[in-house]
């Protein structure tokens, strides 16, 4: 059967659209290799006149703790994303049971943290109280470990599956715990990749429990290191503008450092995200069609 001149022109239309979209990604990283005289002089270009890579030479330099707070990132968001996704889906399986007694005064409980908030203090003394400092624990646990959000969406998918499936689990002997991890789980695939993908973006992303509870530089996640970076790169050519030194400070690649951290933050989300995205619109669509 030939294609159709309706799907021959939708999908020229959205290759096209697809390839317009990587014009900023494309640009960014042109920039992150532009000369920082070229980036004040001309602004942003695709044709750029001095390419260089002071940028990531400054990252990457002598005593760079960048590839430490990779390593960081990525052990931070591997444990606590699993460690969420697990933490959530059993709660999400308890709520929706409906052989759990108490499970809808739970489901209020939860309910009232995400309307209500403690506050910083007690937030900050709390966290420092269970010993989470200077810890990669420290980077897990506070704000990150368990969202309610995500508690409920997982609660509202599991609530379709069947309860034969778990009277006839129950007939050939299974307990609550092999019916989650053996049936519920593997049913909710969908939901359970989208609260992943949802925790891992967080957890990567996140770099305000490194600012609160974090001394160690050894500790430092990625983000927060760039972005602490990106701040004192600020303030040198703040001070050398006022200073009158404009020389040394155009020098200073200022503009090129921000992209060249763009491109180094955006990578593992931008190679991650594929591997979950047939789940993700379906964990998406949660609710939006009624029977």
């Amino acid at each position: 059967m030939k294609p159709k001149l309706f799907d021959i022109v939708n999908m020229a239309f959205l290759t096209i659209v697809s390839l317009v979209s990587l014009l900023p990604l494309l640009l960014v990283l042109i920039v992150s290799f532009t000369e920082e005289r070229a980036i004040k002089a001309n602004g942003y270009s695709f044709f750029p006149e001095q390419m260089t890579t002071a940028a990531y030479r400054m990252l990457f330099g002598e005593n760079s703790l960048l590839l430490q707070s990779y390593l960081v990132s990525i052990v931070v968001t591997v444990v606590g994303t699993t460690l969420a996704v697990a933490i959530t889906g059993m709660a999400g399986y308890t709520l929706s049971a409906s052989h759990i007694r108490y499970r809808n005064a739970l489901a209020l409980f939860f309910f009232v943290t995400m309307v209500f908030n403690s506050g910083l203090v007690p937030w900050y003394l709390v966290s420092s109280g269970l010993g989470l400092r200077n810890n990669l624990w420290a980077l897990i646990v506070p704000s990150l470990l368990f969202n309610p959000f995500n508690l409920f969406l997982v609660r509202n998918y599991m609530k379709q599956i069947p309860d034969s499936l778990i009277e006839a689990a129950r007939i050939d002997g299974a307990n609550d715990l092999f019916i989650a991890f053996r049936i519920f789980f593997p049913l909710s695939l969908p939901v359970m990749a989208t609260i992943t993908l949802f925790y891992g973006i967080g957890y990567w992303n996140n770099w305000f429990n490194a600012i609160m509870l974090v001394d160690d530089q050894r500790l430092y996640p990625l983000q927060y290191l760039l972005f602490k970076l990106n701040s004192e790169i600020n303030m040198i050519s703040q001070m050398q503008a006022i200073s009158g030194s404009a020389v040394s400070a155009e020098a200073l690649p200022t503009e090129s450092v921000k992209m060249a951290t763009a491109i180094m933050t955006i990578g593992p989300i931008v190679l991650f995200y594929p591997f979950l995205q047939k789940y993700f619109i379906r964990g998406l669509l949660i609710g939006s069609v009624k029977e």
